[in-house]
């Protein structure tokens, strides 16, 4: 199972609970948090997501993860789900861009990731190390979001990002994303879940969604 939260089928979608219209995009939903991590030059040298994934999809997700049938997913029944998260993510630029003008930050594969079951939601924790430091000379922008809208990201109001070991005249602004009208959202909303790819006149409209923050030293 490769690009786990895009494959799910229609018809498993549609028999979870809490799924109001699968037929509708976005179709997984995420509670986000971020933290950019810093050296002791004031480089950014890694980014730190945590995503808490919604009801309805967890219980698609965990489905036959209990392994010894105890009733509780253990860190190694989990651990192949977390596996199969970063390969998947890999394909998608892990959703995370860190840009500096027209220098965009290159990532190297996460080594540090795992995920975490609660209250009914997976929550995935995964560190992108930064391939080299990433000097905020000037304002940088950090920006996760889905360029298709597959995944809907939503940052938490308390603290939705933390600057790790930023020197003390680094601040960061967060912009929430631009709201659409209700016709690009009804024509979002007619795309079919198998349909991973936005027409081009909508792929503007999805990249209004970005939730970023702006970041300057």
């Amino acid at each position: 199972m490769t690009a786990w939260f895009r494959i799910a089928p229609l018809a498993v979608l549609a028999s979870l609970a809490g799924v109001a219209d699968v037929s509708a995009h976005p179709h997984v939903f995420v509670d986000a948090k971020a933290e950019l991590v810093f050296d002791r030059s004031g480089a950014i040298t890694a980014v730190r997501n945590i995503w808490q994934f919604d009801q309805a999809f967890t219980e698609y997700a965990i489905q036959g993860l209990d392994a010894n049938n105890d009733g509780k997913l253990s860190d190694d029944e989990l651990k192949p789900l977390a596996d199969i998260n970063v390969k998947s993510l890999k394909e998608y630029a892990f959703f995370t861009y860190l840009t500096a003008g027209d220098t965009e930050a290159r990532f190297e594969p996460p080594k540090e990731y795992w995920l975490e079951f609660h209250g009914g939601r997976l929550t995935l924790f995964f560190t992108l190390p930064i391939e080299k430091p990433f000097a905020v000379t000037r304002p940088a922008t950090l920006e996760v979001f889905d360029p298709e809208y597959f995944v809907a990201f939503d940052f938490v109001k308390d603290r939705p990002l933390t600057l790790d070991a930023a020197p003390a005249r680094c601040r960061a602004a967060f912009h929430p994303p631009a709201e659409l009208d209700a016709q690009t959202m009804a024509t979002l909303a007619s795309i079919p879940v198998d349909q991973h790819d936005l027409p081009p006149d909508l792929v503007n409209a999805a990249a209004s969604l970005a939730n970023h923050f702006t970041v300057t030293c």
